[in-house]
């Protein structure tokens, strides 16, 4: 049995090991005497091989197993290598094959040949002695050391005559019998799975295992292969390669942005930021325990574009001014002083925003949380890049390639006329806002309209939500079940036939079969293969540039395996994000084990009916089979002097024998096993009748007080918090219209209704879990941050303006954001995923509400010049315009060819399309890219003309319904 203890992910492991011993500790002593010493391991991500050694070829299998052996240990003593587990190997055994009928003729009972062996392989501490000289420890040394010391063993004496064991019996050093088969690319293979220490890196130690294979294998027969499969580095290495060449895409189109807008020394100036805040950030990173990893990267792709907003806004506010005279050290002075604030709050409003993200519980807050540890830690950097050591910089070496720029001039503070220039970009904007301005009440409805009409379409746009981005897969399994009392060679049978269509589909790099009756109930415990598993085939795929879509491959191994009489085929997707299993489970607990099984039965059959939606229906009920009981009447038993223990060991005699004891050969690493059995011609279900036991009346058969009667087999029985559990699962079916899975609500709204038609009783709990629970708790939590971030991003915004209305105003643009994200999964057919379209929100309303923020700061600032309103307000916009769409560029430029899944390596001249490692980041991209680039539109437009509408609803709306609300008065 197996007791799996969750923990929550910010417990600490080692902690938590010590707690769990102790309790176990505490109960040890209630268990049985004979029970084997509990086992208590971490189940870690680590702990899972990192490569598979394959061993095949024309040889022996004691020659296999040997040279499987050597290599486990050479490859163990690799400094990063944790283990490495032999799949498809046998126990040693030392086989005692009785001879029933030679027994019988030398008059020697079971019970004293048990004995005479027990008492034979012991070594018996016989004191110690004074005699005068000294003191001496004697002991009288008497463990087997070969197998021939067990082969002469005299077990009867007859006069002169000695009876030795090889007299009534064959011995033999064999192995035990097989439970499981294990192949390799349709051969009898061993298998050696690797596995890494926590910490250490697998591209490192895949070399090392790589490494020290070839040479420890380089003078093997010929005739015996060594094949590297499931490698997880050669994934690894492919992802960080992409990743850095986006980082390096990123850095270059961002750079080509500035130095095309503000020139190339201004965009040096800008560009220093980049690699400063980097590795200042990568600093943070370490001191704080994180390392480098796929999601860090990726958070500095997104940081790229974000880091250099506040370097830009100080490089283009002082380049504006060395444009209007000022000379470079007066201009980066006045820059710095003059952005301080602004800065500062954008800055901490984007902070504000990722801060929540911080407390993310489970494991989806564990893999996102480098997120917005490593935004936090580049946009501190950043900050202090452009606010302390940018200035000093630009005085020394700023200077601006515009000078004498009439749109500039006009713009500036210092001119008393406003001129706008219609041929200028800033002219023709300046010109739309003026005009909208004359009624700004329109354009806030115009803005609701345009808000509930996208709103009210995305309802139509019939798209699922998903809870993670769903990656084409890499690997796969496929599960072969069958029901009975299947023998070994039975489940070879029905999973070989399965194997050799599926080696027959193109795209297949490796493929690993394992099969037996109970491989069901391997060493895991945690419930997640199907209780009637008779086989399991892991397939590795090649690589996509050289194969069709893996999921059209799947599509094929289902089709080629859908009919096979006798058993279900299933085929599992590798996971690559948080592990959930099957899209739907209903857990259903009670202590009454039989209602328990009826409702189990009952949602299982509504699971099946349900076949327009979905396939792969299972649950945790042992599956069909008989198990043999023999019942001992005691009383019986009592009187020809037999009992349970004499019965039992010899039923054991036929089937995996009796241990004896154990005994270590010089050419073995590990103690081997004595064990004595009967010859394989009695092992028969029809020969227990006929077994016969020693008693002090005689040789007497078993069945004179023995009954034996088949019953169903009970494998496995799963609590859980103290309750019996049963969960049935289900997979939803995938629409072949579109091409992607049915609305896995749909499913769950038929058989919540159904549950509600039941009465089970109050004594039936049911709870759902499966993606649709984790997709609730994502939302729920996200939600909440959202909220947190707003509140914390309110604060900040009413301490920088000063008034409720401006940051009120400020934070529409977050949702504006949010309709552009909708706008963005529609136009490119994207589902909403709820872990990455939902960060992807909470960053967005970070990041828009910054350009805001330095507009209205800049209209705040000339209206307290004592300047008009409305000159005021287009003065600011014109003089924000340039570094709103420098910034809002930036961004968008660096996460572009994630959105458009393309990856672009500049050092090998090459472009893949596709990309399934990019596929992990487009959703997340394109909504930030859509969200980003809706709302600047929005923020250019809609704020100018929204700071006008209060002064709009003072001076024409209210008068007007006064003088009407007086008219109607007066009547």
């Amino acid at each position: 049995g197996a007791v799996i203890v969750k923990y929550d992910v910010d417990v600490d492991v080692d902690e938590a090991l010590l707690e769990t011993t102790r309790l176990v500790d505490l109960v040890k002593p209630k268990f049985p005497k004979d029970s084997e010493e509990p086992l208590i391991q971490e189940v870690n991500v680590t702990a899972f091989p990192a490569l598979f050694v394959a061993l095949s070829g024309q040889v022996s299998e004691r020659e296999l197993i040997r040279r499987a052996k050597t290599l486990k240990n050479e490859l163990e003593n690799l400094p990063n290598v944790l283990g490495a587990d032999i799949m498809g190997d046998r126990e040693e055994q030392l086989e005692v094959i009785i001879n029933p009928a030679r027994m019988e003729a030398y008059q020697i009972s079971h019970n004293e040949l048990y004995a005479i062996i027990a008492n034979n392989n012991r070594v018996i501490p016989a004191g110690q002695m004074d005699t005068g000289l000294g003191r001496f420890t004697i002991s009288v040394p008497g463990l087997f050391e070969t197998a021939e010391d067990v082969f002469k063993l005299p077990v009867k004496v007859r006069g002169d005559a000695v009876v030795t064991l090889s007299d009534i019996a064959e011995i033999r050093r064999t192995y035990k019998d097989q439970q499981t088969r294990t192949f390799y690319n349709g051969n009898p293979a061993l298998i050696l799975k690797v596995k890494r220490k926590t910490g250490t890196n697998v591209l490192e130690m895949t070399e090392q295992v790589r490494d020290r294979t070839k040479e420890y294998t380089a003078n093997w027969p010929e005739n015996i292969n060594v094949n590297f499969s499931f490698d997880q580095s050669s994934h690894v290495f492919e992802m960080i390669n992409s990743l850095q060449s986006s980082i390096v895409n990123a850095i270059v189109l961002v750079m080509l942005i500035v130095i095309g807008t503000l020139g190339f020394r201004s965009a040096m100036m800008v560009g220093i930021a980049i690699p400063t805040s980097f590795m200042m950030s990568f600093v943070l990173l370490s001191l704080f325990g994180n390392s480098l990893n796929m999601m860090v990267m990726f958070s500095l792709i997104l940081c790229v574009g974000i880091l250099v907003d506040s370097s830009i806004v100080i490089v283009e506010y002082a380049d504006r001014k060395m444009a209007e005279g000022l000379d470079r050290k007066e201009a980066y002075a006045r820059s710095a002083e003059r952005m301080f604030f602004p800065i500062l709050s954008s800055t901490a409003t984007t902070l504000a925003a990722f801060t929540p993200l911080l407390f993310w519980p489970g494991v989806s807050g564990e893999f996102m949380s480098y997120l917005p540890r490593t935004l936090i830690f580049v946009l501190t950097s950043s900050l202090v890049m452009a606010l302390f050591f940018l200035p000093a910089i630009g005085g020394l070496y700023g200077k601006t390639e515009q000078s004498g720029d009439p749109t500039l001039a006009a713009l500036s503070a210092d001119n008393p006329t406003l001129v706008i220039d219609k041929k200028t970009l800033t002219g023709r904007y300046l010109l739309i806002l003026e005009r909208l301005m004359v009624n700004p009440l329109r354009t806030f409805v115009a803005l609701m309209l345009i808000f509930a009409s996208i709103i009210m379409t995305y309802r139509f746009f019939e798209k699922d939500t998903l809870y993670f981005a769903e990656i084409e897969p890499r690997q796969a399994i496929v599960l072969v079940r069958a029901r009975g009392n299947l023998s070994l060679d039975d489940t070879e049978k029905l999973t070989r036939s399965i194997e050799k269509e599926v080696m027959q589909i193109k795209g297949i790099q490796a493929a690993l079969t394992q099969f037996g009756p109970n491989i069901a109930y391997g060493d895991s415990g945690n419930n997640v293969n199907p209780t009637d598993l008779i086989g399991s085939i892991f397939i590795e795929f090649q690589h996509f540039t050289v194969r069709e879509s893996s999921t059209k491959i799947i599509q094929k191994i289902k089709d080629r395996t859908k009919d096979f009489p006798g058993i279900i085929v299933e085929v599992r997707e590798q996971e690559d994000g948080p592990p959930i299993g099957k899209d739907i489970q209903l857990e259903i607990r009670s202590n009454n084990y039989e209602g328990l099984i009826d409702i189990a039965e009952k949602a299982n059959a509504k699971f099946k009916s349900l076949d327009e939606l979905l396939t792969d229906v299972e649950d945790n009920r042992s599956s069909p089979g008989i198990e043999w009981k023999i019942k001992v009447d005691r009383e019986k038993a009592g009187l020809f002097g037999a009992d349970i223990s004499t019965v039992g060991a010899m039923v054991q005699m036929i089937t995996n024998g009796v241990e004896l004891g154990t005994y270590r050969p010089i050419d073995a690493d590990d103690e081997v096993e004595i064990r004595i059995r009967y010859p394989e011609e009695y092992r028969d279900i029809k020969n227990m009748d006929s077994l016969r036991v020693n008693t002090p009346l005689g040789s007497v058969p078993i069945s004179n007080f023995v009954d034996r009667t088949a019953d169903q087999r009970k494998i496995q029985i799963d609590r859980t918090d103290g309750y019996r559990q049963i969960t049935v699962k289900a997979n939803v079916l995938i629409n072949p219209v579109t091409n992607e899975k049915y609305p896995i609500a749909e499913a769950m709204t038929e058989i919540q209704l159904w549950l509600e038609e039941q009465d089970f009783g109050p004594e039936y709990l049911f709870r759902f879990r499966g993606s649709s629970e984790e997709e609730e708790a994502a939302a729920g939590f996200l939600g909440n941050a959202m909220l947190g971030g707003l509140a914390l991003m309110f604060i900040i915004l009413l301490l920088q303006f000063n008034s409720f209305y401006y940051a009120i105003l400020t934070l529409t643009t977050v949702a504006s954001s949010s309709i552009g994200v909708l706008i963005g999964l529609m136009m490119t057919g994207e589902q909403f995923i709820v872990v990455f379209s939902g960060v992807g929100i909470v960053a967005l309303a970070g990041i828009v509400v910054n350009n805001s923020i330095v507009l209205i700061d800049t209209h705040q600032r000339l209206e307290k010049s004592g300047m008009d309103l409305k000159e005021a307000v287009l003065r600011a916009a014109g003089q924000r315009i340039r570094p709103i769409l420098i910034t809002t560029g930036t961004t968008i430029i660096g996460l572009l060819p994630m959105a458009m899944g393309t990856s672009i390596n500049i050092f090998t001249r090459s472009i893949e399309l596709n990309n399934p490692i990019s596929a992990w980041w487009t959703n997340m991209s394109i909504s930030i890219v859509f969200g980003l680039g809706f709302s600047t539109v929005l923020t250019l437009i809609t704020i100018p003309v929204l700071i006008m509408l209060p002064n709009y609803l003072r001076n024409e709306i209210f008068p007007k319904f006064k003088q009407q609300y007086m008219l109607l008065r007066n009547g």
